[in-house]
């Protein structure tokens, strides 16, 4: 399964909810199902963490789920809303459509949407407008990338709500990414994930815009990305060609391979918050 789900929800985001919410030192106050947006048939929702009272940092984090962009939902990676909560971000992990609900764009128009919410909000949520980052895992990943991105098509903003205000972010986090979107005929998984998510008549072009490593520039936020050595679902090649890709463009940017590591490895023990904990570092030097 693209994201391992199960494993997440049952691994590292338990452990992460009991050290972390039922920490007497650092309560972190949790909102779920807030409203942040409305598409054609249905609203958008997302949860929302709060750092414990008196810890804001003032910045704000949107976290975005994996799970091949057809499968997953906003309670996969509610482990690290908790963990980059207790250190001062104030976090939302959001909803998007998936592949068998609605097609390219509207994953990305949904991110899009929630980062807007969080920016609209930043008052009331006590953040910086100009401090906004945004991670996620594996399709996730991939959609953090993507809405490091602006001007590649005006129809990736969609019109969900609160499109007043940008959706720019300042810094991004992808875990295990897939960096191109390939038109492959192909019976494997991942391939089936891509065709899924683009529809049967997506042309190369609608492929090559769904692409981060073909769509990035000098003006892309400084980036961190995180891939086992070992992944067969997503290859340690999508991240090491994009790092390379902006290394080139000089944009700060950060590689950490864990070796001999599967897809989804932060799921195991301890992993989790291993790489919440890079998380957390670099979004605190970039916010």
């Amino acid at each position: 399964m693209y994201g391992t789900l199960d494993q997440i929800k049952k691994g590292f985001c338990e452990k992460a909810s009991s050290d972390a919410f039922f920490s007497m030192k650092k309560l972190v106050n949790i909102e779920d199902n807030i409203k942040i947006g409305t598409t054609g048939s249905r609203d958008l929702t997302g949860d929302l963490f709060c750092p414990p009272e008196g810890e804001a940092n003032g910045s704000g984090i949107v976290i975005i789920h994996g799970g091949g962009w057809r499968e997953g939902d906003k309670n996969q990676l509610r482990g690290y809303g908790i963990l980059l909560a207790r250190e001062g971000f104030t976090c939302l992990s959001a909803s998007y459509r998936l592949s068998q609900e609605e097609i390219w764009p509207a994953q990305i128009q949904d991110v899009n949407c929630a980062i807007r919410y969080i920016r609209a909000n930043s008052d009331k949520l006590k953040i910086d407008p100009n401090r906004i980052g945004v991670t996620g895992n594996s399709a996730g990943g991939h959609l953090s990338l993507m809405a490091a991105l602006s001007d590649i098509d005006p129809s990736f903003e969609g019109e969900g709500g609160n499109n007043h205000v940008t959706s720019e972010v300042k810094a991004v986090c992808a875990i295990y990414p897939p960096a191109q979107i390939r038109k492959y005929e192909d019976t494997d998984a991942i391939f089936d994930a891509y065709k899924a998510l683009m529809g049967n008549d997506a042309s190369q072009d609608d492929f090559d815009k769904a692409s981060p490593i073909l769509q990035i520039n000098n003006q892309f936020p400084p980036t961190m990305l995180i891939h086992g050595s070992t992944d067969s679902v997503v290859k340690l090649s999508d991240s090491t060609d994009l790092y390379t890709k902006l290394t080139d463009l000089n944009i700060p940017t950060e590689l950490h391979i864990f070796s001999q590591e599967e897809h989804a490895f932060d799921s195991q023990k301890g992993y989790g918050r291993s790489v919440a904990d890079l998380q957390n570092l670099f979004f605190k030097k970039y916010l």
